[in-house]
């Protein structure tokens, strides 16, 4: 079973799918738009291309576990997820997710331009992982 994770951004969204085992984070990309309607339909048309059966999308939880602003705008993307793709999408606490990626690409030697480059796919890998091993352990 392909899962698709998804870092939901405002400028750019970070998109990682598991390999067909749904053990593995395999492909990765970045949607880079401001535009919701952008992220929906290339969401849509890359989980029908990788033939994603279930979204995971981030869901930034303030580190005091509080929801903020950031915390509704994942709810309503997730809404309009579920009525483009017809896909199950569930909400998963990204806690930390970006700022490991930072650490992640900062420790393998690329440099800020590298790093900003591809963070939300890592980030959306880590969300991936998160989620694929919960699953394994449930």
């Amino acid at each position: 079973m392909r899962i698709m994770a998804i870092d939901y951004g405002d400028a750019h969204t970070g998109i990682a799918i598991s390999d067909p085992t749904g053990l593995l984070a395999g492909f990765t990309t970045v949607i880079n738009s401001r535009r919701q309607e952008v992220v929906v339909e290339q969401v849509t048309l890359l989980a029908k291309e990788h033939g994603a059966e279930e979204l995971v999308l981030g869901h930034p939880v303030n580190m005091d576990g509080t929801l903020g602003p950031r915390s509704e705008k994942a709810k309503a993307m997730k809404v309009l997820l579920e009525e483009a793709t017809a896909l199950p999408v569930v909400l998963w606490d990204e806690r930390r997710t970006t700022i490991d990626a930072h650490n992640i690409l900062f420790n393998s030697g690329k440099n800020a331009k590298q790093r900003k480059k591809v963070v939300d796919a890592v980030a959306a890998s880590l969300i991936l992982e998160g989620y694929l091993t919960f699953k394994k352990s449930h």
